[in-house]
């Protein structure tokens, strides 16, 4: 009779402890959650961290997009101090932002309180509204190049109807900031307008009906119930409107194509990284002034957090 071998043989699965384990349900857990961030991850590496990188060893590199970058040190840096480009290019962005911002938040959150209502044909309102927000940057800013046209534009027709002169939008150092903070409401205003109507359609009318039984008219809902519970809102509509605006590139690239005319006085900050690396072939020094820029942002951010996050007024704050 043979006598059973106590030797085993090591299965293929000794090499894995766990193949022939289940998971447990923390492990399914983490490995589901792994699964949903991996478009974040993957985006912020191959958009922004690997770029990030880049962007810092350019910045120590002349490169004209031809031959093989070369080594300058800190010429890129120092020449940020020298350019007299780069001021009037900071001018222009901090105008265009600091006011196309507020005026697009107050439009916005003006046109979500007029659509936050219920009748008939209301979808239809809320739609043309909407509409301008997702029209083609290309589309967009075809249309208004017309519009602002001194000669025979739309614009200048109504003024000139109402016994106004006629402006010269587009060729006036003086009305070209004011023409695309025009563009900026048009085309800029839906976005947040939707986020507000749904932060307003989230209130429970409970506090409205408090405060009519204290007494209160329409302006004092609104400063002491509704500006309060929509403030977490107001405040992620501003930072994202201050981020987007300080990179505002498309609409004023097809519009002044791509000279930030005139006389440099559209030259948003984004527009002279361009022009800087792809027209004049100097991507060393673009990646110099795309810091510049991340450090703007980046402190706008810290000041908007510093000071106006421990302000927001959150319902829950313990939830």
């Amino acid at each position: 009779m043979a006598t059973q071998s106590n030797v085993t043989t090591p299965s293929p699965s000794g090499f894995w402890p766990l193949r022939n384990r289940p998971l447990t349900m923390s492990q399914r857990r983490t490995i589901i959650g792994y699964i949903f961030i991996m478009p974040f991850i993957l985006g912020f590496l191959f958009w922004f961290l690997i770029p990030a990188l880049g962007a810092v060893y350019l910045t120590f590199q002349k490169w004209n997009l031809i031959s093989p970058p070369q080594f300058v040190g800190l010429q890129n840096i120092e020449q940020l101090f020298k350019d007299p480009l780069l001021p009037q290019s900071l001018k222009a962005t901090f105008l265009f932002s600091f006011i196309s911002v507020p005026l697009t938040l107050l439009l916005s959150f003006f046109l979500a309180t007029l659509i936050n209502r219920q009748f008939r044909g209301i979808a239809i309102f809320r739609t043309i509204y909407y509409l301008p927000s997702i029209v083609p940057a290309i589309a967009v800013a075809l249309l208004w190049a017309w519009m602002f046209n001194t000669e025979f534009g739309l614009v200048n027709v109504i003024i000139r109807a109402f016994g106004g002169a006629k402006i010269p939008w587009l060729q006036s150092t003086t009305w070209a900031i004011p023409a695309f903070i025009i563009l900026s409401l048009w085309s800029g205003a839906g976005g947040p307008m939707i986020i507000f109507l749904a932060g307003l359609q989230g209130i429970p009318d409970i506090y409205y009906e408090a405060a009519e039984i204290d007494g209160a008219g329409p302006w004092q809902k609104l400063r002491h119930v509704t500006l309060p519970l929509m403030s977490p809102i107001i405040f992620f509509n501003l930072v994202l409107g201050i981020i987007n605006a300080f990179q505002t590139f498309t609409t004023v690239y097809l519009v002044t194509s791509g000279t930030g005319g005139p006389e440099n006085a559209t030259l948003f900050l984004v527009l002279y990284i361009y022009r800087t690396g792809f027209r004049n072939q100097n991507m060393g020094y673009a990646a110099a002034v795309s810091w510049v820029l991340f450090i703007i942002l980046a402190v706008l951010s810290f000041v908007i957090f510093r000071y106006l996050g421990s302000r927001i007024y959150y319902e829950n704050p313990g939830e």
